[in-house]
């Protein structure tokens, strides 16, 4: 029987834990948080989006995102969908492929987990730190709170550091570091972006659906259509969330990013200036802040204006082609530029990470040491949003874990 050790309680270590004890392993899972899966229990705000039907590997970013390839036929939706139900958790599939637990509440996954880990007889050490990992001839020393247990075989499955407010810690990377491994400089993701901007903060709080633009040293990059939030920092919302991965990378790289903020991407030029041309004729006397906001939250109107360099009070009738045209420019393409992220502590995930051309696909496994594994977040692998993140770390922990006990 195979002593396997797992460092990192989330995902990827409990799937693989599992994976590993149900294959014949004898297994140590170590998390130094006082429970495991704190990040399952946050995720989907408080649902979490446990895997997504339509996954592939241009879901993913990395040096690599097609190393995800192998892991993903592996745990075919409908392999995970029959796992699920072999530990008691049923699955309510949204029409976009997004996954929930069907009771909708992230605890229902975290419940099923434990108690199939418990089950099949994993020693689950909470409060308990690795400290340090070494390799010797008979195999690995892991140390924690001064005791120190020799192992067959180790997975490092202990994540990023985004969310540290969770227990995210940087551990993974320094072990794998000191075996040799590259680390892929990591940087937050799904993550809210900061502007220079003078009128952002005015605008905090208010929230509207638009079609954003990321412009990567001024040249567009991506287009996605979604709820945006303007907040004291710079910019929130689903939209700017799917943006965020790229936008990161290239801060990451001192890259120029910027946005351009579609404020209203169910009109085309022509169809928005007839718009504003047949609205203003009807009401001549109104002026431009009140005319607008029958077309958009207030507070944007008044910033928006500003920009435009037109007065708040002035009547739209006094208003020529000239300003029109500025006013759909602004509207259809208002843009910021984005100086930083919001950080680690408020990114729901991390890209970057341990080197995915020292990991074997198809195993887990480190090129360069034998019997050490890596899986889930501590790769540089990152998945958008929609449960891609979760479909990697139970595929990968699932992978590592049955090689882990052959």
């Amino acid at each position: 029987m195979k002593k396997i050790a797992i460092i990192g309680g989330g995902a990827s270590g409990l799937m693989a834990a599992l994976a590993a004890a149900r294959s014949g392993a004898n297994v140590t899972l170590y998390e130094h948080n006082n429970a495991v899966g704190k990040k399952i229990l946050a995720s989907g705000n408080g649902r979490c989006n446990i895997i997504n039907t339509t996954v592939s590997y241009h879901d993913y970013a990395g040096s690599d995102p097609q190393f995800v390839t192998y892991a993903l036929k592996q745990l075919s939706f409908h392999y995970f969908q029959s796992f699920c139900h072999s530990i008691g958790l049923l699955l309510d599939i949204k029409d976009d492929g997004r996954c929930y637990p069907l009771s909708n509440e992230a605890k229902s996954v975290l419940i099923a987990f434990k108690s199939a880990v418990s089950g099949a007889g994993v020693t689950i050490l909470t409060e308990c730190a690795v400290t340090a990992l070494s390799k010797e001839s008979a195999g690995f020393i892991v140390t924690s709170d001064n005791n120190k247990r020799r192992y067959d075989k180790v997975l490092i499955a202990t994540g990023s550091e985004a969310a540290p407010q969770l227990g995210a810690t940087a551990d993974g990377y320094t072990f794998a570091r000191n075996f040799g491994h590259e680390i892929i400089p990591p940087y937050p993701s799904l993550v809210q972006l900061h502007l220079s901007s003078k009128h952002a903060p005015k605008m905090a709080g208010v929230k509207t659906v638009a079609e954003v633009t990321l412009l990567i040293d001024g040249k567009s990059n991506t287009t996605v259509t979604g709820d945006i939030l303007f907040a004291s920092y710079g910019i929130s919302g689903l939209a700017i969330l799917d943006v965020s991965q790229k936008a990161s990378f290239a801060l990451l790289h001192k890259q120029r990013v910027s946005l351009s903020l579609n404020l209203l991407p169910q009109f085309d030029t022509q169809t928005l200036t007839n718009t504003l041309d047949k609205l203003f004729a009807s009401i001549p006397n109104q002026s431009v802040q009140n005319a607008l906001c029958g077309l958009l939250p207030a507070k944007i109107v008044t910033y928006l204006l500003d920009d435009a360099q037109i007065p708040l009070s002035v009547c739209v009738s006094t208003l020529g082609p000239k300003e029109i045209k500025k006013l759909v420019y602004l509207i259809r393409e208002w843009k910021f530029e984005v100086t930083d992220t919001h950080g680690f502590k408020h990114a729901e995930v991390s890209g970057g990470g341990v080197s995915t051309a020292q990991v074997n696909h198809k195993t887990m496994e480190s090129k360069l040491v034998e019997g050490l594994y890596f899986a889930g977040e501590v790769l540089d692998i990152v998945g958008r949003r929609g449960g891609y993140n979760f479909n990697f770390a139970w595929a990968s922990g699932m992978i590592a874990g049955k090689e882990m006990a052959k």
